[in-house]
């Protein structure tokens, strides 16, 4: 098989889907599969010189971030066979105008008819394709991420609930929620860390710092931005209780890593994140709710008891998560059906 994918630059951002997409890549190529990585970058004839760079015989593959660039190109890309790599619709970014929504939208709904297969990460993001975008259930493939083995993570020692929340500091991952939600248990001992770019929309990180200060929780909560590998475990040792207000996921690659390593979790329910915590490792909410999850995680801080069932169930819950090597043979057969 020869593939390229066609993905924005860099290809080495930090990002659940960036990772999905290299853990794919590196799996294809020791399968024996050609597979190229093509970096866009800004400009409005980026994605027109790639697909046109390509050799015959080598079939397009374009991640979902990088779909509307490609707008106008339909028909090139349907006679290519070009597939698709959808971990979510760009239009569904919260933050975005009610006409770049539209617009996104628009393109998004005429491309997609334009790719087969459509793979999607999560049975969600199939349904909302379907439902809500008109493609084909036919036409699309579900293959979730996989997971690695990871240590056990048995959290801190002292008294305070350590909370760790991963994400890039942008509005879709609802840290603003979070905050909001922390900020009225000002009579629990906790702290917050949250792991993630701040780069990536600088002015929404420089508004979540300026929170921090304006709810009086400053000292409590810690954005650390991005931590290379052996600086995210020791905050993963330590931590009691993995937290995301997300507003939409495509299916929380952050969440499953926390029940591999036997960490309960809050999470709210938006796209795919709510199916991955089982009742009994975790409390899920409702979408853009900071009331009820302030309250769910006045439980869980409160009652180590209780935090502790839910480690268990956790742990057991990520013991059935599927490996990376299975979820390659997936992808392979689904571009190959």
């Amino acid at each position: 098989m020869h593939l390229a994918l066609l993905v924005p630059a860099p290809f080495d951002t930090v990002s659940g889907g960036y990772e999905y997409d290299r853990r794919i890549v590196a799996g294809l190529r020791a399968a024996g599969h050609d597979v190229q990585v093509i970096e866009l970058a800004d400009g409005p004839d980026a994605a027109c010189t790639a697909l046109s760079g390509l050799a015959e015989q080598v079939r397009p593959l374009i991640d979902g971030l990088a779909l509307p660039a490609f707008a106008g190109q339909g028909d090139t890309l349907a006679a290519r066979g070009a597939a698709g790599l959808i971990h979510h619709p760009v239009s569904l970014e919260t933050g975005l105008s009610v006409s770049e929504t539209a617009a996104l939208r628009a393109i998004e709904q005429l491309l997609f008819g334009c790719l087969s297969p459509v793979v999607v990460t999560s049975e969600t993001t199939a349904e909302q394709l379907a439902a809500n975008f008109g493609v084909d259930r036919g036409r699309i493939r579900v293959v979730v991420p996989g997971t690695d083995d990871a240590p056990r993570s048995f959290g801190s020692a002292g008294t305070e609930c350590r909370i760790l929340s991963l994400g890039a500091l942008v509005p879709r991952k609802g840290h603003d929620l979070l905050l909001r939600a922390l900020a009225r248990l000002f009579d629990l001992d906790w702290q917050l860390t949250v792991v993630g770019s701040t780069q990536r929309d600088p002015v929404h990180a420089h508004t979540l710092a300026a929170m921090t200060e304006e709810l009086g929780i400053a000292r409590r909560v810690a954005l650390l931005g991005e931590l290379d590998s052996a600086s995210l475990e020791a905050v993963w040792r330590e931590t009691d209780l993995f937290a995301l207000a997300t507003h939409w996921e495509g299916y929380g690659m952050a969440i499953a890593e926390a029940l591999k390593r036997g960490v309960p979790v809050a999470v709210t329910e938006g796209g795919a994140a709510g199916h991955l915590a089982e009742a009994e490792a975790g409390v899920v909410v409702p979408a853009g709710d900071h009331i009820n999850l302030s309250k769910a995680l006045r439980r869980l801080i409160f009652d180590r008891g209780l935090r502790r069932t839910m480690a268990e169930a956790a742990w057991r819950a990520g013991r059935t998560l599927p490996s990376w090597q299975s979820q390659v043979r997936e992808f392979a057969q689904a571009l190959t059906e």
